[in-house]
């Protein structure tokens, strides 16, 4: 008895509901791509270029934080020296971060 009572009140729609739920959803996309997918392919395109412009000699730190000085590079691969006489091969995606010169020295200090 209560059920078909509930179900005859309700029974109407609204006929803009289903503009205004394409509107929402639509709103939700818009902000979705600018709080989360826009700034991290702008991250991933800085970090593109930073591992592009590392040359020999540049100081740099790596995903696992260890800091080294570029001795080689390939294509895929970046030979740090970390210690006097030490030397370990990274892959290149793991720099983090390049440091100003002279930054080995003065944590060593």
């Amino acid at each position: 008895m209560f059920i078909g009572n509930a179900m005859a009140a309700g029974g109407g729609a609204s006929t803009g509901s289903g503009m205004s739920s394409l509107i929402m959803m639509a709103l939700f996309a818009v902000v979705f791509y600018f709080l989360l997918i826009r700034p991290q392919s702008k991250r991933q395109k800085e970090h593109k270029n930073m591992l592009e412009a590392i040359q020999k000699g540049d100081e740099v730190v790596t995903s696992g934080g260890i800091l080294g000085k570029v001795t080689k590079i390939t294509d895929n691969f970046i030979v740090l020296t970390v210690a006097s006489g030490v030397e370990m091969k990274f892959q290149k995606h793991a720099v983090t971060a390049t440091l100003p010169k002279g930054t080995i020295k003065a944590v060593n200090e």
